[in-house]
């Protein structure tokens, strides 16, 4: 092994998902402003059906891709590596043709089965993003295969600005015909920006191939197994489809709600159109916001995927410890102060980011608080649904996800059913079922690498610091709420916190110099710690 860690391709995809996420929170902050709640009912309806079929092209294929190609790099056997890039092209085209015709001819029905027939041009809208994605998949997953995670950043960061710019306009010019129609722009410009991002990483790839960046078609030959087309075809649905299922835990369980939460307000005896209000609220401004540090839960699990697989073709017990170790503990670190700082700071956030709908925001608020809570289940689900799926056995995560699905609709079918709770209900049950499926999946990878942790390191201490964190965020934001009203009160809390939360894991050890290095700009940042004595 060449002592690669995880470290540093999941420090450029979260930043990269990061910049993302801040997009569509630039994109989602003025839509909700535009269309308001009823129309964020509408576009959220289309859009967890669009992101789980979604899931299999950005995150299961590159994922069952990398895990493929990481194995024969590991080998040197470069050549066999691009072969099954190629093949994986041809199943990813015929994929996005399936898909966007189904969804496309399958609108009306699919919206009227869930009760909202007005998200039928938001629905058809989105369908053509169907045929670009999965050629983006094909390249982000051989990159990542190499742990050349830039590419993948790069052409997510031109999807989704084209997707910002060109869906607010359409959101604005379709809004005097109505909601519907203004969601279907904002729906329709996910169509758009896919086109953007495979123009971007098709040439990226091009680029290095003409410049022999990559050993394309090199390597040891000598000891090389091909594999026929139709086996790599076989693996790659065997890997790719339980790993869809085990990363598409937000979007699953995204989809129960979709399920529960419309037709259970109905029961209550709220209309059509309160109900659909209450959804807007909950998938439209609470559920964004969780998509941050969702995103970064998720670069940690892609790029656990080609380091442990890569360590485990090749025996490499203890780098294999050492990933799957540093990965709980980043799932901590990334969890423990989103969690916190979420359920602190919902009512201010909320009124921050949302603030022409400030006064009608309760439910909102109320589910952030809940959601919250959840992100730290969520981020350790991940980390080790990306470690089962290194470990050539994805179908493993599907237990999880299964597990916390049951549990997400069985609390949110009886609290969304309680008037007194409503829509909060599907929150509780959210955060119930992502704390199942992280028990789970856990238990798994204990089970199959009896890999020892240090539960001081890896866990105490990520609270430790969150707690102090929260801490300086509630003196900063109620203390000078005594004085001061002021939105910008809530922008200071939150600097302070990351501020604090940072030296606090510095100071307790929680993140060693020598991990500081593996980051991108990882030397700078070691001197600009040594500069203010924080290492």
């Amino acid at each position: 092994m060449n002592g690669k860690t995880f470290v540093k391709g999941a420090a450029i995809l979260g930043i990269a998902g990061l910049f993302v996420q801040i997009l569509g929170a630039i994109f989602r902050i003025p839509l909700a402003n535009i269309i308001g709640e009823e129309g964020m009912g509408y576009f959220q309806t289309a859009y967890p059906i669009y992101i789980f079929l979604l899931v299999f092209s950005t995150n299961g294929a590159p994922a069952a891709i990398s895990q493929m190609t990481s194995e024969q790099i590991a080998r040197e056997n470069y050549s066999e590596a691009h072969r099954i890039f190629r093949v994986s092209f041809i199943l990813m085209i015929l994929l996005g043709v399936v898909t966007s015709a189904g969804v496309f001819l399958l609108a009306k029905p699919i919206v009227n089965y869930f009760g909202d027939p007005g998200a039928y041009y938001a629905m058809i809208a989105i369908a053509p993003a169907l045929l670009f994605v999965p050629i983006m998949a094909v390249f982000r997953g051989y990159f990542q295969g190499y742990q050349e995670m830039k590419p993948t950043a790069g052409s997510q960061l031109a999807e989704q600005m084209v997707r910002v710019a060109v869906g607010l306009g359409l959101a604005v010019a379709l809004l005097p015909a109505g909601v519907e129609y203004a969601a279907a722009g904002a729906s329709g410009a996910g169509s758009i920006g896919p086109v953007f991002g495979t123009v971007f990483i098709v040439a990226v790839y091009l680029l290095m191939k003409k410049r022999r960046s990559l050993p394309f078609d090199s390597g040891n030959k000598e000891n090389s197994v091909t594999e026929s087309g139709r086996r790599i075809l076989a693996r790659l649905a065997g890997i790719a489809i339980p790993i869809t299922i085990g990363v598409s835990i937000f979007p699953i369980m995204n989809l129960v709600d979709l399920l529960v939460v419309m037709r259970r307000l109905q029961d209550i005896g709220l209309s059509s159109g309160a109900a659909n209000g209450l959804y807007g609220q909950l998938s439209g401004y609470a559920g964004p916001i969780i998509n941050i540090p969702q995103a970064m839960a998720l670069a940690v699990s892609l790029s656990l995927v080609p380091a442990i697989a890569a360590a485990k073709s090749i025996n490499d017990k203890p780098f294999m410890d050492q990933n799957i170790r540093l990965g709980l503990r980043t799932a901590f670190i990334i969890g423990v102060p989103c969690s916190f700082g979420l359920m602190l700071l919902s009512k201010p956030i909320i009124q921050l980011i949302y603030p022409l709908q400030a006064d009608n925001s309760d439910a909102a608020v109320s589910c952030l608080f809940w959601l919250g809570m959840g992100v730290v289940f969520i981020c350790i689900a991940q980390a080790m649904a990306g470690i089962l799926q290194g470990l050539g056995k994805p179908a493993y995560s599907v237990l999880g996800i299964a597990a916390g699905a049951v549990v997400k609709y069985l609390v949110s079918y009886v609290l969304v059913g309680i008037p007194g709770l409503n829509v909060s209900g599907a929150a509780i049950g959210t955060s119930a079922g992502l704390l199942t499926v992280a028990l789970v999946n856990l238990c798994l990878v204990k089970r199959i690498t009896n890999t020892e942790h240090d539960l001081k390191l890896a866990v105490a201490r990520p609270v430790l610091c969150g707690l102090l964190m929260a801490a300086a965020a509630a003196v900063v934001y109620y203390g000078a709420g005594l004085f001061i009203q002021s939105r910008i009160i809530t922008i200071a809390a939150i600097c302070v916190a990351a501020a604090v939360y940072g030296a606090a894991l510095i100071k307790t050890k929680t993140i060693l110099p020598e991990e500081v290095k593996l980051l991108p700009k990882g030397e700078l940042l070691y001197k600009l710690l040594k500069k203010f004595r924080l290492a």
